[in-house]
Formats: structure tokens, sequence, C-alpha cells
């Protein structure tokens, strides 16, 4: 992971971001933006990092409290306060004609700043997530939003971040990334996001959340000026090619490339599919 590191005061304390990559306007066919879920980091994307950089400007924030991103433990936690901190480094870096990446909650997070500031966006690669309202959870999901169970589970055992480096691969990982991915959470404070992301999953409209994820839904029509690429891991468990077809049914001018053998780590599991996929978007 040899990129270096930068810091960007946001609500929350210092969001830590990789930018990579020349940083002229319009270098490369335009910036890429790389937005990660949980419970990753900008280290998910360090190949495509890498592919793109050498002609593009490349940059990966880690949300708060994941990552290289400060950790506070009395900081909300939800979907709106971490999309107007990307929106707050999307503006500070007055970043244009961007390339959106987006992976599970960054899937939300993203498209709620890219429906929020249409002009800024010119190309959408959507990749196992969701960006609308779903009453559907896998039970072992589920299962971490039991209260105090869940928070032991999730904080005290490491039983989210730790299953999913081998329940959301199906090729399997090696033990370098595996450590990668795993490395910024190692105790019950670093661990704090990756719970509170999962209680922050709106499956009703009584949740606080719930308006905001509406809002990520009604901007997508604001969108549809940006070729979109539905890059989906066919085989993920968690958001199911049911959530691509969502996508499609919301987005008619989505092309898709489904990939079989790839699971919710779709970089991980195809990174040359991807790769691909993503340059076949940008021309």
């Amino acid at each position: 992971y040899p990129f270096a590191p930068h810091r960007l005061a946001v609500d929350g304390g210092q969001m830590h971001y990789v930018d990579e990559g020349p940083r002229a306007p319009g270098a490369g066919g335009g910036p890429l933006l790389f937005v990660h879920g949980n419970p990753t980091w900008s280290f998910y994307w360090r190949r495509l990092i890498a592919e793109f950089s050498p002609e593009a400007r490349c940059v990966a924030p880690d949300h708060i409290g994941c990552g290289r991103s400060d950790k506070p433990q009395d900081w909300p936690y939800r979907m709106e306060g971490h999309g107007r901190n990307l929106e707050r480094l999307l503006l500070e870096l007055d970043l244009r004609d961007v390339t959106l990446v987006v992976h599970d909650w960054g899937g939300a997070i993203g498209l709620w700043v890219a429906g929020r500031h249409p002009e800024r966006f010119s190309r959408l690669a959507i990749l196992n997530t969701a960006a609308f309202p779903s009453t559907e959870i896998p039970w072992r999901i589920a299962a971490c939003r039991l209260p105090v169970l869940g928070e032991l589970a999730v904080r005290g055992l490491n039983g989210f971040a730790g299953a999913a480096v081998y329940m959301a691969t199906e090729r399997g990982l090696a033990p370098d990334v595996r450590a990668g991915l795993l490395a910024p959470y190692a105790d019950w404070a670093s661990r704090i996001a990756t719970h509170r992301f999962v209680l922050d999953i709106p499956m009703a409209p009584t949740h606080p959340t719930w308006p905001t994820i509406c809002e990520a839904e009604a901007g997508l029509a604001r969108l549809a000026h940006c070729p979109t690429a539905l890059i989906w891991g066919e085989r993920d468990w968690c958001f199911t090619p049911a959530f691509r077809e969502g996508f499609k049914r919301r987005m008619p001018w989505a092309r898709e490339e489904r990939i079989a053998e790839a699971g919710h780590y779709v970089v991980e599991d195809a990174p040359d599919r991807v790769i691909a996929a993503i340059r076949a978007l940008r021309g």
C-alpha cells in the first residue's frame, strides 16, 4: 500500500485519503473517486489506484471511523454525516469530470453526493451496493444488530470485519491481503464504525437514515447523463443480483458487467474484470 497519506479536517475529525496521479484538470480523462464501504477502507481500491494513477488522478478517502481516519467514539455515524464529509472532500479538491467508483455502503454515500452535485460527475461504476431503500437483510448481518450481543460480536470479537475476509470472497484472500483489510480494526475502539454502519442500515421509514437513503434514490435520476456500469459479483449473499436489478430499474441506461465467479469483494475476486469494465466505461 505505497500511497502517500493526505488528511482533511471534516465533521468527526481528520479524514485520511489517498490522492495519486496527475492533478491537471482533465488529465487522463478526469479523476476517479473511489468510495469504500463497510468493513473495508481505501486499501480495498489499491489495485485500481495502481492501475489508473499513472494516467489519471485517483482519490480514495477513508470514512471517519475507518482505515487511517480518526475514530471518534462520540460521533453519530450516520449516512448523512459520511456523505457530507465526502461532499467536503469533493469540493475542497474541486474535483470535476469525475468517474465515481463505489462499493457496499460507499454506493449509498457516493451516489447521494453525486445526486447533489451531478454537474461534477461524468461516469459511474457501481459495484455490489445499494442506493435505495430495501427491507431485505441477511441474517448474518441482522444478528450483528442485536442489542448487546451484536456489539460484543462486532467490536469485541471482530465478528464482522474478521468474518468478511473469508465470507465476502469466492476466490479467497492471501494472508497479507487479509491482514491489510483488517489492520485498522484491531480493538474495541477502532471497530466503532464497523458496528455503527450495521446499525445505520435503514430497514423502515422510522429509521433516522431512511430519508437520506430516499434522497440518494431520488438523486439517481439526476445522473442520467453519466454512462454507468453495474459491475457485479453475482455470488454476493449480501448485495445479491436483486440489488443489481434494482439499479437497472432505476437507471435503465446502465450497462451490466455480471461476474459469475465473484462474491461481495468483487475487486478482490476479479480485479482484471473490474479494471476492464472501468476502462470501457471511461472510453
